[in-house]
C-alpha cells in the first residue's frame, strides 16, 4: 500500500470537514488501524466495529437479516448496508465497509479473494467486488488498500 494513502484520506477528510466510521469483516481493524496511525486522526474517525460473525453485521450494523439468511455475507447489498449502517450507528458523515473471503478455504461457494467493498455518504451509496489473488495477508492488505483508494475518491468527486 502506498504508505500515504491513510494520510491523504485523512487529509482529504479535514479539508472537507467530513468524518468517518468503519464497519468491517475480513480486514478485522485493519482500516480503522491504518487510519488512526495518522497524527491528527481524531478530528475526523469517529470509531469502527469489527462484524466479523455474519450475525452481528444484523444485530449491530442494521444489516438485513433476511439479506444475510438468502445470500449471505458476501455480496454488494450487504457491504452497502453495512456502509449505511456504521454511518448511521457512530453519526459520520461517510461510512467503509469490507466483507468478503480472505481465505485460505472458500466460504459459502465463495472463493478466497471475493471481497465487496462500500462507501456511503451523505448523497450516495457505492459498492466494488475485488477479485484478488494471494494468500490471506495479501487479500486483507489489498483490501484495505483499495477501499482507502475508494473512499477517496468517493469524497473527492
Amino acid at each position: 500500500m502506498s504508505d500515504d494513502l491513510p494520510a491523504r484520506f485523512i487529509t482529504a477528510l479535514v479539508d472537507r470537514g467530513l468524518t468517518v466510521a468503519v464497519a468491517e469483516s475480513l480486514t478485522g481493524g485493519m482500516v480503522v488501524a491504518d487510519l488512526v496511525s495518522i497524527a491528527g486522526a481524531s478530528a475526523v474517525v469517529r470509531g469502527g466495529i469489527v462484524a466479523y460473525a455474519t450475525d452481528l453485521k444484523a444485530t449491530l450494523l442494521g444489516v438485513d437479516a433476511d439479506l444475510l439468511a438468502a445470500g449471505g455475507p458476501i455480496q454488494s447489498l450487504v457491504a452497502e448496508q453495512m456502509a449505511q449502517g456504521i454511518r448511521h450507528k457512530l453519526g459520520a458523515d461517510v461510512g467503509i465497509a469490507t466483507t468478503g473471503v480472505a481465505g485460505p478455504d472458500p466460504q459459502d461457494g465463495h472463493p478466497p479473494g471475493e471481497v465487496w467493498i462500500a462507501v456511503a455518504t451523505p448523497t450516495e451509496v457505492r459498492s466494488m467486488r475485488l477479485e484478488l489473488g494471494g494468500g490471506r495477508a495479501a487479500i486483507r492488505r489489498e483490501t484495505v488498500k483499495r477501499v482507502l483508494e475508494f473512499a477517496l475518491e468517493r469524497i473527492s468527486e
